[in-house]
């Protein structure tokens, strides 16, 4: 009898042991390249919801996450295989939140993801053609598709007077995907798109692609672009020479870099990023400012989101399996269920642990529609004296 009670007792150390047992998530983002300066900031903020949901203590019977970063670099897609790689075969990660480059994206998602069963949410990653890529269930993003953001983009050019433009994108997925979605859509509100061409990243003369922007003219130029690459280098030499003096960014241009480097230069351009002025949002703000993370950086609340509705999807399924979870991803953001907001994610646990439903909201408001697509929000962005003013939201 003593034996056996002694049995007992060791199954069931062992078996607290085995619930206990930490897993890992992956953060693959461009930690260098041309996002560098825009990827810090968004790690945090998925480290920050990481950190909530440790602190509840309600994970998995009081599993602990920690977290693992790999460096996609944005454009090399050799490198962000072989990180996507490193995360799933010697750290062992349970899912990975990322990458954020959508070249990057399609190149881990065929190449790593599906072949070892692995879920990818991206918080940026928004080129088109990654809709069309049949994932298993296994591909998600918070950010909203450059199919949309061409609509909005357009749409914000025409309210601001804008009848014609001038189009440069970054030679990539990214680059071709959302200058192709921008000059469809504006030329069906009428407007004129002068010249689309595409320009490469770390050169160190611009002078060719900008002349013949100039030559083609425009009320406008759209840099579909980095920042901390080829954007900034079109703009320079556009301001060098005179060639134009407004300027429309989508996305990948608003980072910090770009207002340290040009300020005031750039006042009276315009453009748009994903954002929402939801509850979501506000707390999400606040939450970030507390913890020293810029809270108007790009992307915060989409990758605060892609690791909360990962952990959460986890805790939908009671397993850390990517073959388990994937089928609670949907479940746990769309409705029915109690509406989850940023701070809320201990209460989200709960109530998933008891049988219950949530719909989670998020900083983004996200909501996914068709295969893991969020439908998304905007915000107009005006450059004021040096500085990023959001003017509303569609």
């Amino acid at each position: 009898m003593k034996k056996l009670l002694i049995a007992t007792v060791s199954s069931l150390v062992l078996i607290t042991a085995a619930q206990a047992e930490d897993i890992k998530i992956g953060i693959e983002m461009g930690f260098t390249g041309p996002i560098e300066t825009l990827t810090p900031p968004m790690a945090a903020a998925a480290e920050l919801a990481v950190k909530e949901v440790n602190d509840s203590g309600l994970f998995l019977d009081g599993t602990k996450i920690s977290t693992v970063r790999g460096d996609e670099t944005c454009i090399d897609a050799g490198a962000a295989t072989a990180a996507a790689e490193r995360l799933i075969t010697s750290d062992g990660v349970s899912g990975i939140v990322g990458p954020t480059c959508s070249g990057a994206t399609s190149a881990v998602l065929t190449n790593v993801a599906i072949p070892n069963g692995m879920v990818l949410i991206s918080p940026s990653a928004t080129s088109p053609g990654l809709s069309t890529v049949e994932s298993n269930g296994l591909f998600y993003r918070t950010a909203p598709s450059d199919a949309r953001e061409g609509e909005i983009l357009a749409q914000i050019m025409i309210d601001n007077g804008v009848k014609s433009a001038a189009i440069t994108y970054t030679n990539n997925d990214y680059g071709k995907g959302i200058a192709s979605s921008i000059q469809e859509s504006f030329e069906k509100l009428g407007g004129k798109v002068t010249l689309s061409a595409p320009h490469e990243d770390g050169k160190g003369d611009y002078s060719a692609e900008v002349g013949a922007l100039a030559s083609a003219g425009g009320d406008g130029l759209v840099v579909a672009g980095y920042a901390d690459q080829g954007g900034a280098g079109i703009i320079q030499t556009a301001l060098d020479t005179g060639a134009f003096s407004k300027f429309i960014f989508p996305n990948g241009m608003w980072g910090e870099s770009l207002l340290n480097k040009f300020g005031s230069q750039l006042d009276g351009s315009f453009g748009d990023r994903p954002g929402s002025d939801s509850p979501g949002a506000a707390k999400l703000k606040e939450m970030a400012e507390a913890a020293g993370i810029d809270s108007n950086a790009t992307f915060v609340a989409e990758t605060y989101d892609a690791a909360a509705i990962m952990l959460l999807a986890m805790q939908a399924a009671g397993s850390a399996k990517p073959a388990d979870y994937k089928t609670k991803i949907m479940d746990v953001v769309n409705a029915p269920g109690e509406k989850i907001y940023p701070g809320e994610l201990a209460k989200a646990l709960q109530i998933l642990k008891d049988g219950g439903d949530i719909d989670y909201v998020g900083g983004s408001d996200v909501e996914f529609i068709g295969k893991g697509e969020s439908a998304g929000s905007y915000a107009e962005i005006v450059v004021e004296n040096g500085a990023m003013k959001v003017v509303k939201y569609h």
